[in-house]
């Protein structure tokens, strides 16, 4: 059983501004945090993607069931965090997409996702950093508090 823990931290600094047009999400998100030397954080994300890929994750295989669209998709809402994984910023974000008929979609944020435009705000954690490491019982890379 995931045992349920409170870590508390400080805040740090906070950024705020535009993702490169035609890159990647999740890249320009870990190019930022390597950047601004940012081991922790939370962040959000609105704007537009010309295509994405995101992902469900089967429980009973352990596994991530990811799709890609293509298109003209409002980012309704994206948030995640930055942690280390392997001593490097790893991201892990969920997405919520729209498109020009009011359809939904989403889930888990994989790369390639390809930003038309995108503002961003990041919050930096300051704590001990927590190193993802896989769980056996989950199948799944976690914080070592969980």
């Amino acid at each position: 059983m995931l045992m349920n823990i409170v870590a508390p931290y400080n805040t740090g600094r906070r950024f705020a501004g535009l993702l490169p047009e035609g890159e990647d999400l999740i890249a320009s998100v870990i190019r930022m945090c390597i950047q601004h030397s940012v081991r922790m954080g939370v962040f959000s994300i609105i704007g537009a993607v010309r295509s994405a890929t995101f992902g469900i994750f089967d429980q009973r295989q352990k596994v991530y069931v990811t799709r890609t669209v293509e298109g003209s998709f409002d980012i309704l809402t994206c948030t995640g965090n930055v942690s280390p994984k392997d001593g490097k910023p790893f991201v892990h974000a969920k997405i919520i997409l729209g498109d020009e008929k009011g359809n939904l979609t989403g889930g888990h944020l994989f790369s390639e996702t390809l930003v038309f435009y995108a503002e961003f705000d990041l919050l930096e954690m300051i704590m001990e950093p927590y190193e993802r490491t896989y769980d056996e019982r989950t199948g799944l890379f976690l914080w070592p508090y969980a």
